[in-house]
Order: structure tokens, then sequence, then C-alpha cells
């Protein structure tokens, strides 16, 4: 079965919990980067990012080369923003139709995941969800998001063997 990693993030947290799943999946990963990201970790973060998920924005995406069609299963993995995904996963899903794969959603996030499982499952309802999962502040926390992970991916069938 091919596997692919897709995933957006702006402080780490989320490639973090991308490369986590590659370890232990050899699956390929695919980091989407945004043209002309913002480039402030301070409050204005907050205030450009809450107006790009409000005005549903879709920043221009750098170019990628991977073909969909060719992964059965694919992670898709993005930061909380105003309790969804992030505005490059609405640029990805816009120009992207996925259809019959199985699917695992993975966010990360300071305060809670809020609707962003339910608004990744509308967005792709023509796929086959295996699971979803959140992480807490995945970069401070990372033996805690390791162990997470291990037994998520086991529970939903992903890997054949118990991973410590």
């Amino acid at each position: 079965m091919k596997q692919l990693i897709i995933f957006y993030s702006f402080e780490r947290n989320t490639k973090f919990i991308a490369q986590e799943i590659q370890k232990l999946t050899n699956a390929n990963i695919l980091e989407l980067k945004v043209k002309n990201d913002i480039k402030t970790h301070g409050f204005l973060k907050y205030v450009w990012g809450r107006r790009r998920v409000l005005m549903k924005k879709t920043p221009e995406l750098e170019n990628y080369d991977k073909n969909f069609n060719d992964y059965d299963r694919i992670f898709i993995g993005s930061p909380v923003w105003v309790s969804t995904y992030a505005p490059a996963i609405r640029t990805f899903l816009k120009d992207n139709k996925i259809i019959g794969r199985e699917l695992v959603f993975f966010a990360c996030f300071d305060g809670d995941e809020a609707k962003v499982f339910e608004n990744l499952k509308s967005e792709l309802k023509n796929n086959k969800i295996l699971g979803t999962i959140g992480f807490k502040e995945a970069l401070k926390n990372k033996e805690e998001s390791i162990k997470n992970l291990n037994e998520f991916m086991h529970k939903i069938g992903v890997l054949s063997a118990f991973i410590v």
C-alpha cells in the first residue's frame, strides 16, 4: 500500500508529527509551502491567520510534484487556525480532488482541535476516514505526542505491531 503524508506547518509542530508518522510508516512526505508566507511569529501571526481563515483565502503554494492517484492512504496534517485547518490546506484541497482514498487526519494546536476534523471530513467526504488525532503543543510535549501517535496508529490498524 502506497502512503503519503501531506501537511502544512507554521511553527514546526505539525512538521514534527508528520516526520514521526513517516518514521512509523515509511510513507512519502509532502510539506506544503506558501509563497510569501508571513514572517512574524508574534501577535501579528494571529491577526494575519485569522483574517486569512475568515476570508477563506487560498494562498498560492510553492510547486510540488506528487501524483495523488498513486497513493492508497493519505495522511493530512494542519495546525488549527480559528477552529479549522490552515489556508494552505484549503488551497491544496481546492486544487486537488481526492476521492476514494483512505485518509487519516492530524492536527496540532495550542487551545483545542475545535472543528478542524469536522471540516476536513466534510470537505473530503468521498473517502474512507480511518481516524483523527490532535496534538496539544506537540513540540513542548514530544514524548507524550509520540506515545499518543503510536497508540493511535495501532488502534486504527495502520501499524501491525505496537511500537514504543
